[in-house]
Order: C-alpha cells, then sequence, then structure tokens
C-alpha cells in the first residue's frame, strides 16, 4: 500500500482550510498526534490560533489544547488537505490554497453538497481529489475553541480517480485520529447517501424554525416527500439507488432538541448553505427530467425569507 508521502522528518504534512468545527477538531487531533499541522483562515483568526493554538472539548477525544501553526495562504507543499469550509465561503477561500503550494498532496473536501468534488477538480489534478463525508457534531463556539459534544464521529472517503492505496492510507491515519472511517468505492452513493439524510433535515428544521423533535410531530409529511425527492433525483440523475425510508428512520431516532447547522447559521443571520443543501437536489431533479415541488417550495421560501430579514 502506497501512503500519502511524509516530511523529511517521517510527520505527517497537513493542511486544513477553514479551521471551524469541523477543521479545527482535525488540526487539533493531527497536532496531537504529533502531524506538522498548518490552518489556513482569514487574518485574524490565523493570527489567533498560531498566538493561542487549538483547545478541544469533546467526551470522545477529551479535552485539550494543542499548539497549531495558521496563516492565510499555503505556502509548502503537504500530503494532504482537509477543506473544511461552509461551501458558501469555498470561492473565497480557496485563494489560500494554491495548487503549486500544495504539491502532489491529496485535497479532502468536508462539504455539504456533491457539486463541489466536480469544482475541486477543475481547480486540482483530478486524481488528487478524495471526496468525503464526516458525520460529528462539532462547532467552533470562539475563536481557537472546539465544542464536540457527542460520540459520533464517521468519515467517509471514495475511491475516484486517487490511487486507492493513497486513500486506504489517509483512512488509516484517520482512524489513528479516533474516527470511525468507512472507504466507499461509489462516491456518488456516499455523497448522495448523506445528503439524503441532511437536506430533510436543514431544510424542514430552517423552515419550521424548530428541533427535530417538533419537526417529527407537525411536518412529518413535507419531511417524507423532500426524501422521496431526493431519491428520485438521485436515480433520475445519477442512477444512484437510495434508501428513501432511512431519512424517515433517522428523524425517528433523533433527539428532540436536534438542530442542523443551516438552521443554526439561519438564527445567527449567517450565510446559508441553501444551494449546496438544496438547490444541488434541483439541480439534479431538472438533469433527471423530473420536478421535485416541495424541496423547491422550501428552498425558496427560505431564500425569499433570508432576503427579507
Amino acid at each position: 500500500m502506497e501512503a500519502p508521502e511524509v516530511s523529511a522528518d517521517g510527520r505527517p504534512r497537513v493542511a486544513v482550510l477553514g479551521p471551524g468545527g469541523i477543521g479545527g477538531l482535525l488540526a487539533a487531533l493531527h497536532a496531537r498526534e504529533g502531524h506538522d499541522v498548518v490552518c489556513i483562515a482569514r487574518p485574524s483568526t490565523a493570527a489567533h490560533i498560531d498566538q493561542h493554538g487549538i483547545e478541544v472539548r469533546s467526551p470522545r477525544f477529551g479535552d485539550f489544547t494543542v499548539p497549531v501553526r495558521a496563516t492565510t495562504r499555503l505556502e509548502t507543499p503537504v500530503d494532504v488537505c482537509y477543506v473544511a469550509v461552509k461551501a458558501t465561503m469555498l470561492d473565497d477561500a480557496i485563494d489560500g490554497l494554491p495548487a503549486a503550494a500544495v504539491g502532489e498532496g491529496l485535497v479532502v473536501p468536508f462539504l455539504n453538497g456533491i457539486d463541489h468534488v466536480a469544482w475541486l477538480r477543475e481547480r486540482y489534478p483530478a486524481d488528487q481529489v478524495v471526496a468525503g463525508t464526516i458525520r460529528i457534531e462539532a462547532a467552533r463556539v470562539a475563536p481557537g475553541v472546539i465544542e464536540q459534544p457527542s460520540w459520533f464521529a464517521v468519515v467517509e472517503l471514495a475511491n475516484g480517480p486517487a490511487d486507492p492505496g493513497r486513500v486506504a492510507a489517509l483512512g488509516d491515519w484517520l482512524t489513528g485520529l479516533g474516527m470511525d472511517v468507512q472507504v466507499r468505492d461509489d462516491e456518488l452513493r456516499m455523497l448522495w447517501s448523506k445528503l439524503a439524510v441532511l437536506a430533510p433535515i436543514a431544510l424542514l428544521g430552517t423552515h419550521e424554525n424548530a428541533p427535530m423533535g417538533e419537526v417529527r410531530e407537525r411536518r412529518l409529511d413535507d419531511f417524507t416527500a423532500v426524501a422521496l425527492e431526493i431519491a428520485a433525483a438521485a436515480k433520475a440523475a445519477d442512477g444512484v439507488e437510495l434508501d428513501a425510508l432511512m431519512p424517515i428512520k433517522i428523524l425517528e431516532g433523533a433527539g428532540p432538541t436536534m438542530r442542523s447547522s443551516m438552521q443554526r447559521d439561519a438564527e445567527a443571520g449567517n450565510p446559508l448553505e441553501l444551494d449546496a443543501i438544496g438547490s444541488t437536489i434541483l439541480r439534479a431533479a431538472a438533469r433527471g427530467g423530473i420536478e421535485a415541488p416541495v424541496t423547491a417550495r422550501l428552498v425558496a421560501e427560505i431564500e425569499a425569507r433570508t432576503v427579507r430579514s
């Protein structure tokens, strides 16, 4: 198995674009293992992390603080770079990650949606971009401070055009950090499977402005309709077969106070990942020649509400 290359002293070289909840946690876990880590962030965030490091509060990974280098632009080659910015910030943030600096390193996006993988492959060699998903509850509660309050932390990587040996080795690194890791053979199915669960929760929670317990009581019909529309769009556009009932089963088991990150962004007045989470479904439905009326209504009403505010 060919591992991702490492620095001259044998340490993995890791970059994290966007040290928020997910990116900051990954950076801190790698740094705790002694890996050579650098975060790429906006000037104020980079300065804070460079001076104070990253603090993690987590029942799964423990409470710790670790020093981490940070900058506004990657300057030297790395073995892997995690792209962990919000989808709404990707276009601007990617300037901090020039292809020449990345070198032959893997570029692993942990973003919501599907379209970002092809977008990144237009900017980096296709065989260096590894599609990934992460299911974890993590939030930046202050500059350089990450809270990860629950026990689940699941990473999926897909064997696309990248060397399978490098993908497997990356999975081993992430397993060593304490993540539950699975490597998939079908990247489109992997991405659609995550979106199928995420989108109904995000759209209905944000539209209803309520936690999942209340969505379960008041909006189950709309939730079910969106889940069915996503499954139909995935099949029509990309030939991906999904279990349309899986999102409903997850809703049934969700904690009553659970809220999606998009809902939290709406409450805070932040830009919403509505295009990546909602409009992606509508574009796929259009490609497949079908309609997704409930999803379209929710996207349009959330967008109108956001514009008015």
